[in-house]
C-alpha cells in the first residue's frame, strides 16, 4: 500500500479546523472495525477520524509504505510497473484507492476575478481568521459550501452564497437521523447497475448536511435566517463584475421536490416494514425565494474581499499513463473494474453502490472488487 503522506493524509492535510462527518459515528466502520466510542449518533471531528483511520492501519497490520509518492503506473507485459520517488514496483495488479477528490474542481472564470480578492478552495481554507476583514462570495451550495457559509457568517463577516444544483436533506426525520433513513430503507444500498441514469448519479453534489452535537438542519432557509445572501449560480466574471443567473424559485422548487420523493420512499418503507416507533411523517418549509435576488455583483468596490470555491472536486490522474481516463478526467471502469486488465479501483462515487464515497460503503464495494481481483489473479 503506496501513501504519498502520512496515514491519513487528506484528513490531516486536506480539511479546515471545524469540519466534523456528515455521517454519524455508529455509520463509521470499514472491515472488521467499527466506532466503539460513547456518542454513537455523535460526529467525529477531524482528529477523531485521524485517529480512527491511523488505528484502523495498525489493528489490521496494514503494510503502508508512507510518504511514498506515485509518478507513474505503466502497463507493462505481465501486469504494471509502479514508479515512486522511493523506487519502482512491478505487479500483475493495481488497485486504485486515490479516490475522486485529489484537487478542487475550479471554473476557468476564477482568472477574470481582479487581483484586489483573495481567492480559495476548501483545500486552503482552515478557518474565518485567514479571510481578510469584509465580504465573502462563497460559490457552490452544496455540503462544503453551505458548512462554510454558516461558519464564515458566524464570525461576523457578511455572506453571499451563490447557489446552483443542489441536494436538499433534513439532518433528523421522524425521530431518526436522515442518514439511518437511506441505511434502512435500501436507499443507500442500491446499485450501479440498477439506477437509470448512472453518469448523473455519479456526479450529484453532496447533500447539503452538516455534523453537529445538536444535529442541525443546515438547509437555504437556516442560512437565510442567519443573514447569508442567496444569489443564483455564477454564470461568468466581466470586467470585475460577477454575473449570476436567475431562476431561484425553479432551482428551489427542484431540490424541495427531490426531497419530497425521497421523503415519501422512507415513509413507504416504513410502512411496508410494519414497525411503529418511528414518529409520524414530516414536511418541510419550502427553501424560500429571496424577495429579491441580485444578478451581479461588483468585485471592484470592496463589498466582497475574498472568494471561497466550493465548487466541489476532481480526480487527479496524472500519474496514470494507461489509456483509461475520458476525455472530462474520468476513469472508465464497470464498478471498480478499469478498463484495463488487472486494473481495479475503489472509493468513486456510486463505484458499486450509491453508499460507495462514505466510509462505511467501502467494505461492501471491497469485498466485490476483490473477488473479481482473485478470480483475475487465479485465471
Amino acid at each position: 500500500m503506496l501513501e504519498r503522506g502520512d496515514v491519513a493524509n487528506s484528513w490531516r492535510r486536506e480539511r479546515w479546523d471545524s469540519l466534523r462527518l456528515l455521517t454519524p459515528n455508529w455509520q463509521t466502520r470499514l472491515p472488521g472495525y467499527r466506532y466503539d466510542g460513547v456518542d454513537p449518533d455523535g460526529f467525529m471531528t477531524m482528529a477523531a477520524v485521524i485517529e480512527f483511520v491511523s488505528r484502523y492501519a495498525v489493528a489490521t497490520s496494514a503494510p503502508v509504505r508512507i510518504r511514498t509518492t506515485v509518478t507513474s503506473v505503466r502497463q507493462i507485459e505481465d501486469g504494471y510497473r509502479v514508479t515512486t520517488d522511493a523506487g519502482e514496483f512491478q505487479c500483475r495488479s493495481v488497485v486504485l484507492a486515490s479516490g475522486a477528490c485529489n484537487l478542487p474542481q475550479v471554473p476557468a472564470l476564477r482568472a477574470e476575478v481582479p487581483s484586489s480578492i483573495e481567492s480559495l478552495t476548501p483545500f486552503d481554507y482552515r478557518n474565518p481568521s485567514q479571510l481578510p476583514e469584509g465580504g465573502v462570495l462563497i460559490v457552490g451550495g452544496s455540503a462544503t459550501g453551505v458548512q462554510l457559509a454558516d461558519e464564515i457568517q458566524r464570525s461576523g463577516r457578511r455572506v453571499t452564497l451563490s447557489v446552483g444544483e443542489h441536494v436538499r436533506l433534513p439532518r433528523t426525520y421522524r425521530g431518526r437521523d436522515v442518514l439511518w433513513w437511506m441505511d434502512a430503507s435500501g436507499v443507500w444500498n442500491q446499485r450501479y447497475d440498477e439506477i437509470d441514469d448512472l453518469t448523473r448519479a455519479r456526479k450529484l453534489p453532496s447533500p447539503q448536511l452538516v455534523g453537529t452535537p445538536e444535529r442541525i438542519t443546515l438547509d437555504l432557509n437556516a442560512l437565510s435566517d442567519a443573514g447569508v445572501e442567496l444569489v443564483g449560480r455564477l454564470s461568468t466574471v466581466r470586467d470585475g463584475r460577477a454575473l449570476f443567473s436567475g431562476g431561484l424559485r425553479n432551482l428551489f422548487a427542484l431540490a424541495d421536490l427531490k426531497m419530497e420523493r425521497l421523503l415519501d420512499t422512507f415513509d413507504e418503507w416504513a410502512r411496508a416494514s410494519s414497525r411503529e416507533e418511528f414518529d409520524r411523517p414530516e414536511r418541510f418549509e419550502p427553501t424560500r425565494v429571496p424577495l429579491s435576488s441580485r444578478l451581479g455583483l461588483d468585485l471592484r468596490n470592496g463589498e466582497i474581499r475574498s472568494i471561497v470555491w466550493a465548487t466541489g472536486f476532481r480526480p487527479d490522474y496524472s500519474w496514470l499513463d494507461v489509456p483509461v481516463v475520458d476525455h472530462k478526467g474520468h476513469l472508465r471502469h464497470n464498478g471498480g473494474v478499469v478498463d484495463a486488465p488487472g486494473l481495479y479501483a475503489i472509493g468513486l462515487p456510486v463505484l458499486r453502490r450509491r453508499k460507495s464515497t462514505f466510509i462505511h460503503g467501502a467494505e461492501d464495494d471491497a469485498r466485490e472488487v476483490v473477488e473479481h481481483l482473485a478470480g483475475y489473479l487465479a485465471r
